[in-house]
């Protein structure tokens, strides 16, 4: 816990000096088990090990627990339905939505502090790990050449932003940490957009760091393997194109409302997406090392913990059955067939068919295979919400489980790289630009191409059979083909489907697609409001009525 590892540092220094001032007996000696971040912070070899594990404990504190705000964010935005009371799956599910609830014990409070503990903690590592670079170069004491220890500050504030830029997107509320701050102190809250803005500030100390003279010398790159458990090789010119996507992710994914999300300085947005990734940053799950998939693998154990619904995968029904399903009452609607050119999907006219597309395995796709949902075999059919209850899994990423938890997991993809330039595009009026990058993905699915749109209100080609089919206002019970934009937005969906980070709650909550009364952020965790001695409150903010009428 960010504030409470303080404390305990605090009441540590406080207690030594005590002593200190009042027995004078050469028998004394410090008790190196009490927390010191001065010796932590006292030699170049300590530092570099401190850099080194930084992302690694951000990216177990998120992905390495199934209770954490990753899997209640899947249910919120229909990414996955369950309707399993466990990481508050099924609580958040529910319609009408709940608020989420910070009192003292609630049930959901080990989720909703898991991901504000580790990456406030880590914030303040690297903060504390910059500020011991700086005071060593002002020593001219070196880690182990200029080029090592530009690597090793540049990957320290990468560390400061993404902790700084993920508690943006997910809290409302989160702590700003500067280089400058003593070890000791403890900053106030700031509002999200604030905390925002420190990220992308962050981001760009870590570019300026990589572009520098002193980053280009020798020894210094690539990243090794172990720093983000990749065997891709993260070169200098690799790693500058990683932190402007993530400026680009960040930048976007902020807004809480569409209005805010159109307000995006979108030219910034796209500057650094088109100069950002050009592969997937894939982490290697790994039992042995510590880089967890806890979640991708507890979702895999039966369709009661995760299954597809159809309220936004079913715009790919290309038989008017989802048209059928929005028609029924919410609490009384009955699964169907889908039907869809996108191979994305099994193929057939009947289940029997599509789940022989899939096997009955549960060792997921072929690598390198864009099928990334199955029909599962009638048996492993398990009850949830009338509206979430359907016959597909998402089985991506199930080779992890199948593997003892070892595997590749894609943790940014170049396509949610692409479309948040596609995005950008369309909003400033590149159509045919956004095209190009839409269709990268969406033809090779079997999906007839946007190239030649011209328009932001032409409807997507492909006649009977287009993709997205979307719900239509005023009663949304009908569907007819979507525009570019929302093209744009079911490859996106597709792609970052079970990747990223609560990557569909966040788009989601921009494009304004969430249901009417999901909250649109996490309160701070009332453990940390208690240790500072403040109340706990819920947050009020929460979505309209939205696109799908939902």
């Amino acid at each position: 816990m960010f504030l409470r590892s303080q404390a305990r540092y605090l009441a540590a220094v406080s207690a030594l000096a005590l002593v200190s001032a009042c027995v004078d007996n050469p028998l004394d000696v410090d008790n190196v088990n009490n927390p010191d971040v001065d010796r932590v912070y006292a030699s170049p070899a300590n530092v570099e090990t401190t850099v080194s594990q930084l992302f690694k404990n951000m990216y177990n504190g998120q992905y390495n627990a199934s209770d954490a705000i990753w899997t209640q964010s899947m249910s919120m935005s229909f990414e996955s339905h369950s309707q399993l009371g466990n990481f508050g799956m099924g609580t958040r599910a529910a319609i009408p939505r709940n608020p989420i609830d910070n009192s003292i014990g609630n049930g959901q409070a080990d989720g909703n502090f898991r991901d504000f503990d580790h990456l406030s903690r880590n914030a303040k590592s690297a903060g504390n790990t910059i500020a011991a670079i700086n005071g060593f170069a002002a020593k001219n004491i070196s880690i182990g050449g200029a080029a090592r220890d530009a690597r090793a500050k540049s990957f320290a504030y990468f560390a400061l932003g993404y902790a700084t830029g993920q508690l943006s997107l997910l809290y409302d509320s989160a702590v700003i940490i500067l280089p400058t701050q003593a070890s000791d102190e403890i900053p106030p809250y700031s509002a999200y957009a604030a905390a925002n803005a420190a990220a992308l500030e962050a981001l760009d100390s870590a570019l300026a760091i990589a572009n520098s003279a002193a980053a280009a010398g020798t020894g210094g790159w690539p990243i090794p393997t172990d720093w983000m458990s990749t065997t891709a090789t993260i070169d200098r010119p690799t790693w500058i194109r990683m932190l402007r996507s993530y400026k680009a992710k960040f930048r976007a994914g902020v807004a809480r409302t569409a209005a805010e999300r159109t307000a995006v300085n979108w030219a910034n947005v796209i500057a650094d997406a088109t100069n950002g990734i050009t592969s997937d940053f894939v982490v290697n799950a790994n039992a042995t090392t510590g880089w967890g998939a806890a979640p991708i693998q507890q979702l895999r154990v039966s369709s009661g913990w995760s299954q597809m619904t159809p309220m936004i995968l079913g715009m790919g029904d290309t038989t008017r059955a989802y048209d059928a399903w929005l028609a029924q009452p919410l609490q009384q609607r009955t699964p169907f067939l889908l039907r869809t050119p996108d191979k994305r999907f099994p193929s057939g006219e009947t289940r029997a068919v599509q789940t022989a597309v899939t096997g009955t395995g549960k060792g997921g796709p072929t690598a390198g295979s864009i099928l990334y949902f199955r029909n599962r075999p009638e048996g492993e059919d398990t009850p949830a919400e009338p509206w979430g209850n359907w016959y597909y899994d998402n089985w991506r990423f199930w080779a992890i489980g199948a593997g003892g938890g070892n595997g590749p997991f894609v943790v940014f993809s170049v396509a949610e790289n692409d479309m948040l330039a596609a995005e950008g595009y369309l909003r400033t009026g590149n159509i045919a630009a956004a095209a190009t990058l839409i269709d990268k993905t969406r033809v090779p699915a079997g999906l007839a191409p946007v190239t030649g749109m011209t328009s932001l209100t032409q409807q997507v080609p492909g006649g009977n059979a287009c993709v997205p089919r979307v719900p239509q206002a005023p009663n949304f019970t009908t569907t007819a083909c979507g525009t570019i934009f929302e093209a744009m937005k079911w490859e996106k969906r597709l792609e970052t489907s079970f990747t990223g980070y609560a990557q569909w709650f966040i788009d989601a909550r921009g494009w304004g697609d969430l249901t009417q009364g999901t909250a649109l952020h996490w309160p701070v965790p009332y453990q940390e409001l208690y240790a500072r001695l403040l109340p706990s409150y819920t947050t009020k903010e929460t979505a309209v009525k939205g696109t799908y009428g939902f």
